[in-house]
């Protein structure tokens, strides 16, 4: 939707969750024109002013990634989450 310069944060991008559900500390890769141009993981992740654990679809929020803020209005986010499952015989 929209990005934001916060003083102590750096910039954040306002999003709207359109599928599934965002959670703190997930695995993020923006895209631009479809073609990933970072992955990462999530810094902050905030509805309004309070940072939140999880957003649920329809719902928007403000990201912040770590280690990154070439972040433009238009770019695309992808959430996920990496779950290691042991193996078994």
């Amino acid at each position: 939707l929209e990005v934001f310069n916060i003083t102590k944060t750096g910039k954040v991008a306002g999003c709207r969750v359109v599928e599934g559900k965002v959670e703190r500390g997930a695995g993020v890769r923006l895209l631009r024109d479809n073609v990933v141009i970072h992955e990462g993981k999530l810094k902050t992740l905030k509805r309004f002013k309070d940072e939140v654990g999880e957003v649920p679809m329809g719902q928007e929020c403000g990201m912040a990634f770590e280690n990154y803020e070439d972040i433009r209005a238009g770019d695309t986010i992808e959430c996920f989450r990496v779950e290691h499952i042991t193996r078994t015989l």
